[in-house]
């Protein structure tokens, strides 16, 4: 418990640290944002530099930057110097992380950056820092004590840098109107885009494997039409195709404890839930997910822009999928 105690310390510290770096946050930042924001406009990208633990962290934002949809590429300062430079252009903007804004090496390829036409954008904890005074604008982060007990290694100054380039890529994220179907886009491989990649249409169930009865229906025939279709629901439809509405295996099994006597030839009309919940074929995936949560149902009706029945979702189906 003593070791936790101390790990609950130096949490403390890097919170309180956190919280002094929120509260700086200003017009400095959102400077920053639009001269991000302008680089981008013109086709330009973000160019992350840090020496030693920022270099690390700038890996970490640069990622993230790129994964939001804001174009951003590493940038060793020492390799610059040997021919990476060629990666800066005039339209990109050098993002450049020193918290104490001296980082020898840093420093040295701001003349080269400046002749290159590219704009600086300083990430640091030093207002007066030469870093700072260099650049075209600056985010300030004022972190006065690390969690280190001699106050030396990195560590609340590059969690907060961390956490403030996590700010700055979803700021730009919504100010540049990226959307889910972007991000997907852009995860096209793991588990986040196959959830919004996936549209109803590639997971609902249809022809045979629809089951489908008309509103002059028996009971009987929606046992026989879920039988045949292998499913638990089934959908009541009028004459032109429109959805009335659904009966499932649930209701079956209500109304066979609730009634006495043979319910096969009720009218199915006068046992279904009239106006379901529904889904359009374009909606994503992830949007079905959770409709079942929610409603906590295992069936979902599936209409086109006529409110005709095309298909239907079964939660069952939805592991196969990868989406659960």
């Amino acid at each position: 418990m003593k070791m936790v105690k101390r790990a609950r310390k130096i949490l403390d510290i890097e919170i309180k640290e956190l919280q002094r770096v929120r509260a700086q946050l200003g017009k400095g930042f959102s400077r920053a944002v639009q001269v991000i924001l302008d680089g981008l406009n013109r086709d330009g990208k973000i160019v992350v530099a840090g020496v030693g633990k920022s270099f690390h962290i700038g890996q970490k934002i640069a990622a993230t930057l790129a994964s939001t949809g804001s174009p951003s590429v590493t940038l060793h300062p020492s390799q610059a110097m040997h021919g990476d430079i060629g990666i800066l252009g005039s339209r990109d903007v050098l993002l450049a992380l020193s918290h104490s804004g001296e980082s020898a090496e840093i420093l040295e390829i701001l003349p080269v950056v400046k002749r290159l036409g590219a704009t600086i954008v300083a990430m640091t904890g030093v207002a007066e820092s030469a870093l700072a005074r260099a650049s075209d604008e600056v985010i300030l982060i004022p972190v006065r004590r690390e969690a280190c007990p001699f106050n030396m290694a990195p560590t609340a100054s590059t969690t907060a840098m961390l956490a403030v380039g996590d700010a700055l890529a979803i700021v730009l994220l919504e100010t540049r109107g990226f959307r889910k179907e972007d991000f997907a886009k852009l995860h096209p491989g793991g588990a986040i885009g196959r959830t919004l990649l996936l549209r109803v249409a590639d997971i609902m169930r249809k022809d045979k494997r629809l089951a489908r009865i008309g509103t002059h229906a028996k009971v009987k025939d929606a046992i026989l039409a879920m039988t045949s279709a292998r499913a638990g629901a089934v959908g009541i439809v009028d004459k032109d195709g429109k959805l009335a509405g659904i009966f499932t295996d649930g209701d079956l099994r209500r109304l066979i404890t609730q009634r006495s006597g043979a319910i096969a030839n009720l009218p199915i009309r006068t046992v279904m839930t009239r106006a379901p919940i529904t889904v359009r074929t374009e909606d994503l995936a992830v949007e079905v997910l959770k409709i079942f949560e929610d409603h906590t149902i295992d069936d979902l009706l599936v209409v086109d822009g006529k409110h005709r029945l095309v298909g239907m979702v079964d939660i069952q189906d939805l592991p196969k999928f990868k989406i659960m």
